[in-house]
C-alpha cells in the first residue's frame, strides 16, 4: 500500500520508466510540498536510478544556502513568487547532477494566506539543462493543506514529464 493516491503513482511510475530508458535524472526543490514529490518519486522500485537529489527548503534561510535563492529576491518578491520559483529550480539543477529539475513554492494553508497571496497558491518552475523552462502559476483555493500539497505534487509530475 502507498502513501500516495493511485493517479500520483502512476504518473511517477510513468516517468521513473521513461526516465530510467532516456538516462535521465530529476532533482526536486520543494518548500510548501516538503519533500513530498521526491517521496512520490522515491516510492517507485528503481528510482535510484533516476533521483539524484532532493532539497527541502522551508525557510528563506535554506532557501538562500541551498539553492542559491538571492535575498534580494525574497525581500521584494516573498518566498511564494515566481521569481523565486525561477531561482529555485535554477538552484536545483545547477547544484545537482539532474538533467530536470522542478521547485514549488506556495501557501498550503489553512493560515498563512492574504489578499495578494492566498491560501491554496502555488508557484511552480520545471527547467531543463537545455534551456527549456516552464512556469505555473496555480490557485488551488482554500481546498485543505493536505489537498493543496497532493494537487502540487500532481502539477509538478505533469511539469517534468512536459520537459522530457
Amino acid at each position: 500500500m502507498s502513501l500516495f493516491p493511485q493517479d500520483i503513482i502512476s504518473a511517477a511510475e510513468a516517468i521513473i520508466r521513461d526516465f530510467t530508458a532516456a538516462g535521465l535524472m530529476l532533482s526536486t526543490a520543494e518548500s510548501c510540498t516538503g519533500g513530498l514529490i521526491a517521496g512520490a518519486l522515491t516510492e517507485i522500485s528503481g528510482s535510484s536510478a533516476v533521483v539524484d537529489r532532493g532539497f527541502v527548503t522551508y525557510t528563506n534561510t535554506a532557501k538562500m544556502e541551498m539553492l542559491g535563492v538571492q535575498e534580494a529576491t525574497l525581500s521584494r518578491f516573498g518566498a511564494v513568487s515566481e521569481e523565486t520559483a525561477r531561482q529555485m529550480v535554477h538552484g536545483a539543477l545547477f547544484r545537482s547532477r539532474a538533467d530536470i529539475a522542478v521547485a514549488v513554492t506556495g501557501i498550503a494553508g489553512p493560515g498563512g494566506g492574504a489578499a495578494e497571496k492566498p491560501v491554496g497558491l502555488v508557484h511552480l518552475a520545471a527547467k531543463s539543462r537545455t534551456g527549456a523552462l516552464v512556469l505555473r502559476k496555480m490557485l488551488y483555493g482554500d481546498i485543505g493543506r493536505s489537498e493543496v500539497r497532493l494537487a502540487t505534487v500532481r502539477t509538478a509530475l505533469e511539469m517534468i514529464v512536459s520537459l522530457r
